[in-house]
């Protein structure tokens, strides 16, 4: 596949019943934080009247809700209103953040506002903590809760809350942030794993722990090894990196990882399959971090331990929605509405869709979301019979060469799942190549761009 092929593949209920609300659990609501509310007019790149008629609450401003929004006004219109809610007033990439780690970028570099969305496509942002959401029954609008007591009202809910970590055995949410972060979440746990590492003695032990499938980008911690061993290569001469992973193999871009493990990083990157992990040991005097798994244990200098992972907390917490083995929302992969609450939405990685939990498949989500959305809202309630999603990424394998992957999905009517195209992927780049790394650089700002800008 020609490389500039690849960087343009973007591309219930019965009258009158009473509806729970469907509540986060008390440790949240207890932490409002703080909230701010922005909203601007139409700009005149969104149509004045498509025929979609209603307004949409979307939860969580990450790749998924970000563009759900923006495609939202373009394909809904002026007559569409789009409420995008967050936590916080910015969104820091996962995508490129393992380039934090050996200097190439910084967090900052990776920081997104939702200026534009508000100004040039009049999607209404409001920071808060969500504690509820009541779905919209019929042509009653649903509602969603914040905790500092503003309601936000919808006749369409879309929740987008990205993932949740489970307990490690042996570390605290204090010691994590402090002396073993996973920098799953890219923020200031990656700034802070980026430190460690730089502080690393020569001749020091890095080990770093995959959990079992599914995760949040299938390549990432494969990629996060070799971006570790080629700085260490460079600046800490004589260090290893042991890779524990939970999984029997190589979950993504097996063939190019293998090559960067037994090649590229001979000699530095010690990989080991089939590790399950059974417990940590931390130390916070500045000694050896121990981490124990089915086969052993093992002694770090810096230790990166990603635990696995579930949905968001306003998907677990609600068994209705957590309805794929109490840890993933099940959703119609035609138009991402929930398989058990009606008129509600789920998109990103809390969604059991047959894909991969990454960025660039919550982008192509959230535009099939959106299109449904938009088709319902003007009575059209059929969503595409026949949807496509494609889902592409590269991987840095030094400081300055990289690989991609990428598999086009189809929608598969008999079981009623996003399954690969045959002949349409996964396919592999060749080799890591400067020519890719360079090309990363374009994608990653296109992809950023349909999504924020």
């Amino acid at each position: 596949m020609k490389r500039r092929q690849f960087i343009g593949l973007f591309g219930a209920s019965a009258l009158g019943l009473v509806l729970p609300e469907l509540a986060l659990g008390e440790d949240r609501r207890r932490s409002s934080g703080s909230t701010t509310t922005t909203t601007t007019a139409s700009s005149s790149l969104v149509p004045t009247d498509t025929g979609s008629v209603g307004s949409v609450v979307i939860v969580g401003g990450g790749m998924a809700g970000a563009t759900a929004a923006k495609f939202l006004r373009l394909w809904g219109g002026s007559n569409v209103q789009v409420t995008l809610v967050d936590q916080n007033a910015t969104y820091s990439s996962n995508i490129m953040s393992n380039l934090v780690l050996n200097g190439s970028t910084t967090m900052s570099q990776l920081t997104y506002n939702y200026n534009t969305l508000t100004s040039a496509y009049g999607v209404k942002f409001v920071q808060g903590s969500v504690v509820g959401v009541v779905p919209p029954v019929g042509s009653t609008a649903g509602s969603v809760r914040l905790a500092d007591g503003r309601v936000l009202f919808g006749t369409k809910i879309i929740l987008a809350p990205g993932i949740e970590f489970d307990d490690v055995p042996g570390l605290t949410p204090a010691l994590q942030e402090n002396y073993v972060p996973h920098a799953w979440r890219a923020g200031a746990q990656t700034t802070k794993l980026a430190s460690q590492i730089r502080n690393m003695r020569a001749g020091g032990t890095f080990i770093m722990t995959i959990p079992a499938s599914p995760y949040r980008c299938p390549p990432g911690p494969y990629e996060r090894a070799c971006v570790v061993a080629d700085y260490l290569k460079r600046n800490k001469p004589g260090s290893r990196v042991i890779v524990l992973d939970a999984n029997p193999f190589i979950q993504a871009e097996r063939t190019n990882f293998e090559r960067a493990f037994n090649v590229t990083h001979a000699g530095v990157i010690d990989y080991r399959p089939g590790q399950s992990l059974t417990g940590v040991t931390v130390s916070i005097t500045g000694g050896k971090h121990a981490v124990t798994t089915s086969s052993g244990t093992e002694y770090a200098d810096v230790l990166n331990v990603i635990p696995s992972h579930r949905a968001g907390k306003i998907i677990t917490d609600n068994p209705v929605l957590a309805n794929v083995g109490g840890r993933w929302a099940g959703v119609d992969v035609r138009s991402y509405e929930s398989t058990s609450v009606p008129n509600v939405y789920v998109i990103g990685d809390s969604a059991s869709s047959g894909q991969p939990k990454a960025g660039h498949i919550a982008n192509q989500e959230a535009k099939l979301c959106a299109d449904a959305i938009a088709r319902a809202l003007r009575g059209d309630l059929t969503p595409n019979p026949a949807p496509k999603t494609n889902s592409a990424c590269y991987s840095p394998i030094t400081a300055d060469t990289a690989s991609w992957l990428t598999v086009v999905y189809g929608y598969d009517a008999v079981n009623k799942k996003m399954v690969a195209v045959p002949g349409a992927g996964p396919i592999e780049a060749a080799a890591a190549t400067q020519d890719n790394f360079n090309d990363m650089k374009k994608w990653f700002a296109t992809l950023m761009s349909d999504s924020f800008a």
